[in-house]
């Protein structure tokens, strides 16, 4: 294996560092996700078609399986994502859906991303912004409250909606990449039960990197990380390591800073690995006084390459004209 330079080394160390420096967040908004590293788009808008032809994937996470605690059921997520890519002018779109229920709060929230990818030295720099609508519901049938409020109401449901957006950045080497986005950078706030709730969706960011290492016998290994903020005073991570043969068969090991390690496998189902099966099993071992022991995840992804026809001149001939 050939031994890898200082310089190309060198950015993942830094943010490396940033990862232990980090320590657990509080307050985390948005839904989370063992398989992040297949679900960039999520994090950040510039992964709108980064990758070439038409690229869907379709999640869903159960959270703290079994778990029923005073305020309702265990975290349940849904995730969809699209993208494509226009070659001809280096822009890439992509939409995101999200269905996110916790308890008595159920959100949801679809954007569309557009992305554009430039040749930068060795490398190709992709930059993206999202926008979309971001939608809030509060079950109150579902809500215990200590200290009950007369503004608010004790059977039935309210919805609030609001304007979202998000930036991002990415720069892939090939061997690396790095990349930071920015979710809910306009702050949208949701007020309940005639202004007694103010529910403030915070900015969320997220630096996202990994390394593509290839060695013999058809063997890959890509060790990433995700560092998370929330108005960049609380921090959490997530550090992973996956491992492919033949770009067929997969599988890892990931680590939640504080909560939970994790076993992640993937497979090819069809000839052209276009068509993939994802699974993440959570094992829990932080806050179990409010959490089950287990979480799943299961992810299906399709990739579908553009199709290329050439067409070749035919020769005809005529008396007068050869052409």
């Amino acid at each position: 294996m050939k031994a890898l330079k200082f310089s190309e080394i060198k950015p993942l160390l830094i943010f490396s560092l940033l990862v232990w420096l980090s320590f657990g967040a509080k307050g985390q908004q948005d839904a989370q996700f063992t398989q992040y590293m297949n679900n960039g788009l999520f994090y950040n808008p510039a992964f709108a078609g980064k990758e070439a032809g038409y690229n869907f994937s379709a999640l869903h996470r159960s959270q703290w399986l079994n778990y029923t605690g005073t305020n309702g059921p265990a975290p349940i997520t849904q995730l969809l994502t699209a993208s494509a890519r226009l070659d001809d002018y280096n822009i890439g779109f992509g939409l995101t859906f999200v269905n996110d229920n916790i308890g008595p709060t159920n959100s949801q929230e679809v954007n569309l991303s557009t992305a554009y990818h430039k040749t930068l030295g060795r490398g190709v720099l992709s930059i993206g912004a999202s926008g979309g609508i971001f939608s809030s519901t509060l079950k109150y049938d579902e809500w215990v409250v200590v200290n009950p409020d007369p503004r608010i109401p004790s059977a039935g449901r309210e919805t609030r909606m609001n304007f979202n957006f998000g930036l991002g950045a990415i720069y892939d080497r090939g061997k690396y990449y790095v990349g930071f986005g920015s979710r809910h950078i306009n702050e949208p706030g949701f007020d309940f039960g005639d202004g007694a709730i103010d529910n403030q969706l915070m900015n969320h960011s997220y630096l996202l990197a990994g390394y593509r290492i290839r060695t013999f016998a058809l063997w890959t290994f890509e060790p990433s990380f995700l560092i998370k903020s929330v108005s960049f005073n609380n921090f959490s991570y997530d550090i992973s390591v996956i491992a492919t043969h033949n770009q067929r068969i997969s599988g890892g090991l990931a680590y939640r800073g504080e909560e939970s390690v994790s076993l992640l496998f993937g497979y090819g189902i069809l000839r052209d690995n276009s068509l993939r099966l994802g699974y993440a099993f959570d094992l829990v071992f932080g806050g179990l006084e409010a959490k089950s022991p287990t979480s799943h995840e299961f992810m299906l992804t399709y990739n579908l390459q553009p199709v290329s026809r050439e067409f070749q001149k035919a020769i005809q001939r005529t008396p007068r004209f050869r052409f």
